[in-house]
């Protein structure tokens, strides 16, 4: 106890800023090539994947995103054993420079109608190394800062490095929209749209610089000047049950509800915004950005915090409030963003009567809900509610029954395109299109959402809160993950969690989230999946992982 007051009470050394400095730097400018990508995807869909129909081209750019999600644990088994075979500061140098290389190859990529079929290759294979590098970075990062750190302040030091995925969302969020305003749409979407990916040349530089600067972890150092390194880091970490039963624990009851909360409070915050309220995406964008702006801040308050009280009440405290709330919080959204929509759910309820033989699985991403066709009298029913964000229920009917709609006091009779020539298909789809249309409208049902009724600052006030959520579960969860695992395997050990956690089930509850609203016909049910992680974790983390800002991570 003593030693850790001490630390507490321990200066800011010159050394502990460059390396705070240093290592948040690069792993900001990680998040900000990372996240390119996912933002311009439909733009990049129709320059890489032109062979294909529209629909068709976006699926393919979002599943290349999802590979750089995919590949992330496999990066955090390939470099941390690195980092725990020959050092901290040299293996995080190689992660930063595959990630820098691989976004500026992308933004200067021949596209398909120049090299044809290696374009789309090339893009996943670099969307890949992206993933894999990312993979990397963060547990390089975390234990490096950690490493340096007195003892009584990983959770302040290490906060820094939690503001980076936040920051760099920021960070690419506001050079897309300065490009695209500057140089105008057509122009942005035919050639600039690059300019985002080439200007990270200058934060590699920046970082590269920085980092060559700086010694070796003094823990790394130590353990190697003792002679008491992993020769096998991989199976030290995994291959027995002592370790490999806190690496489940880690993911289970830590790193996975922290992920949901993270992805649900900023990327499907936004998602749900501009797919589901119709809010136009500069407005949500700008939302998002002065959202994630004020409550930024909360990472390093909450890990400050987490060096007095602990690392996991306050984490599972986040998790705990997330699967409370975010069902209030996301109808709140609903009402101040889109009151209309609210207000003719709720006179004009919608219900779908149909066979469920008759009903297909429509897992169609927004931007392409009309461009994906539907032939069954049910799937083509529900594609035009979805098209228009209206909620339904399901009742079924009687087999073989043509699916039918009950818009309020109206009554429409699907059609079933299949038993039709395309002909006689075009036309009868045209119909029920304007009759669903025109039912929609005269239920009060809006296109998109009125600025003049939209309250800006209720909306802000509510995607702060669950920013701060985020801030709660993500600023300590470095340090207590540092402090899980001994030094001889602490990069290899902490990386996997983190990554299965944060890319796998954070990186793809948009995906999932989305699928469970199309399911539903309700717009709430998507967050069935982050609340019940939430949960899951804060079960799980409370009742197995200990508290360890005390430990000795000198070990």
């Amino acid at each position: 106890m003593a030693t850790t007051m001490q630390g507490s009470a321990a200066p800011l050394t010159s050394e502990h800023v460059r390396v705070i400095g240093a290592s948040s730097l690069g792993t900001v400018f990680e998040w900000y090539d990372f996240y390119l990508y996912g933002s311009l995807a439909p733009i990049i869909a129709t320059h890489f994947f032109t062979s294909l129909a529209p629909g068709a081209a976006f699926i393919m750019a979002l599943l290349t995103f999802a590979a750089g999600f995919a590949v992330r644990p496999f990066g955090a088994l390939v470099f941390g054993r690195l980092g725990d075979l020959i050092g901290r500061k040299y293996t995080f140098l190689i992660t930063i420079a595959i990630m820098g290389f691989s976004t500026l190859a992308v933004g200067l990529l021949p596209t398909y109608g120049t090299i044809g079929i290696a374009a789309p290759v090339l893009l996943v294979l670099l969307r890949c190394l992206q993933g894999l590098a990312l993979g990397g970075e963060y547990g390089g990062a975390a234990t490096y800062v950690a490493e340096h750190a007195p003892p009584g302040k990983r959770g302040l030091y290490t906060s820094f490095i939690q503001t980076t995925a936040t920051v760099g969302l920021f960070l690419s969020l506001l050079v897309i929209l300065v490009t695209r305003t500057s140089v105008g749409e057509d122009a942005f979407k035919a050639f600039y749209w690059r300019l985002p990916f080439v200007i990270s040349l200058l934060l590699l530089i920046i970082s590269l610089w920085i980092r060559l600067k700086l010694n070796e972890s003094p823990l790394f150092q130590q353990m190697k000047a003792e002679g008491k390194g992993s020769k096998a880091p991989l199976t030290d970490s995994f291959g027995n049950w002592g370790n490999g039963k806190v690496v489940v624990l880690a993911l289970l009851g830590a790193t996975a509800g922290q992920a949901v909360v993270w992805y649900a409070g900023q990327f499907y915050a936004l998602f749900f915004l501009t797919q589901t309220l119709k809010v136009d995406a500069v407005t949500a964008n700008l939302l998002i950005a002065a959202a994630l702006a004020i409550a930024t801040a909360g990472f390093v308050f909450f890990g400050w915090l987490s060096d007095r009280i602990g690392r996991k009440p306050i984490i599972m405290a986040g998790c705990l409030l997330a699967a409370l709330t975010y069902f209030p919080i996301f109808k709140a959204l609903t009402h101040y963003a889109n009151p209309a929509l609210e207000a003719a759910a709720a006179k004009s309820p919608a219900v779908v009567v149909a066979d469920p033989k008759d009903c297909a699985f429509q897992f169609v991403p927004g931007e392409l809900k009309g461009q994906i066709k539907f032939t069954s009298s049910c799937d083509v029913l529900k594609n035009l509610l979805n098209a228009r964000s209206v909620d339904y229920t399901n009742e079924v009917a009687p087999a073989g029954t043509l699916a039918s709609v009950r818009l309020g006091a109206t009554a429409i009779s699907s059609v079933d395109l299949k038993a039709l020539t395309p002909d006689e298909a075009k036309a009868a789809q045209a119909k029920l299109a304007t009759d669903v249309t025109a039912a929609i409208d005269a239920a009060g049902y809006p296109k998109t959402a009125d600025s003049a009724q939209m309250n800006k600052p209720m909306v802000l006030l509510l995607l702060t809160i669950l920013v701060l959520y985020v801030t709660m579960v993500y600023g300590p969860i470095a340090a207590w993950l540092v402090e899980m695992f001994p030094t001889r395997i602490r990069y290899t050990s902490m990386s996997l969690p983190y990554h299965i956690g944060n890319g796998w089930f954070g990186g793809f509850l948009p995906t999932t989230a989305f699928a469970l609203v199309l399911a539903s016909g309700n717009m709430y049910s998507g967050l069935w999946y982050p609340v019940i992680i939430a949960l899951g974790t804060f079960i799980i983390g409370s009742l197995f992982l200990r508290e360890t800002k005390d430990v000795d991570i000198t070990k």
